[in-house]
């Protein structure tokens, strides 16, 4: 199979715009979908004028998921005007009937996409229907549908190496348990992907598909790594991680796993043959059942953020211990420091095993004080009375994802809480100065930022699963890019 290519979709209101995204998507692409059903006046002569490189026109209509609202007859007018014009290829949906069939029939299915479209989820008997759509003779047939959960992403791999060696085949997971079809479309056997910004749901940037993920450097036996969590939205783990790899010169890839669940991720990673994952929230303790054998860090604190994968077991360890750590202990002596650590999920284990043994007297602080105590219990301490209190502490640690993109204006802790401390360190690290940050600041408390500990947990990741020195410096530079974009 050829090396998948890139499609860039650009969608405009106005013309002139769409003719600018086009033109600035050339060239970094190998075609570009000119969405002509967005347009306020849809014209095919305009949008093809002055055109630099290969197009694919569409003009999806809206009972597909599309802008145009106009009639049939209009529509095809506006694609066989495209094929007139020399329009490398045109989009028509499966669904269009005898229109569609026509089409492919006039071009002997040369230069056209024959497309069907999914927004609620998967067909059942989707490989019964590629096979009907293949029959028909468009060079290229897409099929688009909407992945709820990592396994709804299955089907299409077992399209691509099945009917995907015989046909041209554009598979797309929409949605965001589905971007990881996005960048592998090397493994899913797809013959191009989709980039653009959200013109679909979990579209990817060009820009970040070329540089973020190397796109054109995937192969089939590209090795894959990941992110398990939910939401990822605001990780920056994968730029990090990418770059790490390049610099190294290593044949992999990190990618984005938004899973319903721990065996959600577990089918597919044994889909895909991933080697391993990072594990954020909300699935830190879920992953330790799966495990067939975890470092001391990880039976301590009864949560991994690692993943390892040798032959049918996953290894486990908490990196984040020492990555919690490293950057702390450069600026205070933790024996007898009074510590209030808020949150009960993964990230509050691993800090409370941190912790442990350091002679900091730690107070724990959740919404659940079962929760509380169970962490409490980690570290030796106790749990508290509601939230934290000003005057009770000397170090505050946020372990909870309140204040992290988009929803960067809210506080995990009140602000009377805050006075009297002396460091607060809010793993939070997007944004890189958090509104806790801020807050604790004008209160007359040092911060301390995730950042520190997402780099040093990530780098002994890299480590474990590479068995290569991680470019720490490299990887921070990398994330503080990335968190940039966010801005």
């Amino acid at each position: 199979m050829a090396r998948p290519l890139i499609c860039a979709t650009v969608a405009e209101t106005r013309l002139e715009a769409l003719r600018e995204a086009r033109d600035a998507a050339s060239g970094a692409a190998d075609l570009v979908e000119v969405r002509l059903d967005r347009l306020e006046r849809p014209e095919a002569a305009g949008a093809l004028a002055g055109r630099r490189g290969p197009v694919l026109v569409t003009c999806r209509p809206a009972w597909e998921g599309g802008g145009f609202t106009g009639s049939e007859a209009e529509r095809f007018g506006l694609l066989e005007d495209a094929v007139r014009l020399g329009a490398e290829y045109v989009d028509v949906e499966w669904r269009a009937g005898e229109r569609a069939r026509a089409l492919v029939e006039r071009r002997n299915g040369r230069g056209v996409v024959l497309s069907f479209h999914d927004f609620e989820g998967v067909p059942g008997d989707l490989e019964g229907l590629a096979a009907v759509m293949c029959a028909g003779g468009a060079e290229v047939v897409k099929l688009a549908v909407t992945a709820r959960r990592l396994g709804d992403t299955l089907p299409l791999l077992a399209l691509g190496r099945g009917l995907g060696r015989q046909h041209a085949l554009a598979l797309v997971a929409m949605g965001n348990a589905g971007v990881a079809t996005r960048i592998l479309a090397a493994h899913v056997g797809s013959c191009w992907t989709y980039a653009g910004d959200g013109v679909a749901p979990g579209q990817i940037p060009l820009r970040d598909l070329l540089e973020t993920y190397s796109f054109r450097a995937i192969t089939p036996s590209t090795a894959i790594y990941g992110i398990l969590g939910r939401p990822l939205g605001h990780s920056v783990s994968p730029a990090m991680h990418n770059a790490a790899f390049r610099a190294r010169g290593l044949d992999a890839v990190y990618v984005p796993f938004e899973a319903e669940g721990v065996e959600d991720f577990r089918l597919v990673a044994l889909g895909l043959d991933v080697r391993g994952a990072s594990v954020t929230a909300p699935f830190k303790a879920d992953v330790v059942p799966y495990l067939a054998k975890a470092d001391r860090a990880t039976r301590q604190a009864g949560a991994a953020n690692t993943i390892r994968v040798r032959g049918d077991d996953w290894e486990g360890r908490n990196t984040d211990v020492e990555g919690f750590l490293d950057p702390l202990r450069r600026r205070v002596a933790l024996g007898g420091l009074r510590v209030a650590l808020v949150g009960a999920g993964g990230a509050a284990r691993a800090v409370a095993a941190a912790l442990a043994g350091t002679g900091a007297r730690v107070t724990v602080h959740a919404r659940r004080r079962d929760a509380a105590a169970a962490v409490a219990a980690i570290a030796g301490g106790r749990a508290g009375d509601g939230s934290p209190r000003a005057g009770e502490w000397d170090l505050l640690v946020n372990a909870t994802p309140v204040g992290t993109h988009p929803d960067s204006g809210e506080l995990p802790v009140d602000r009377a809480a805050l006075p009297g401390g002396r460091l607060v360190y809010d793993l939070v690290y997007n944004p890189p100065v958090t509104a806790l940050r801020r807050a604790a600041g004008a209160a007359g408390c040092a911060t301390l930022g995730g950042l520190d500990m997402l780099v040093a947990q990530a780098a002994r990741q890299f480590e474990w699963w590479t068995g290569a020195d991680a470019p720490a410096g490299l990887m921070r530079a990398a994330a503080e890019r990335a968190l940039l974009k966010n801005e």
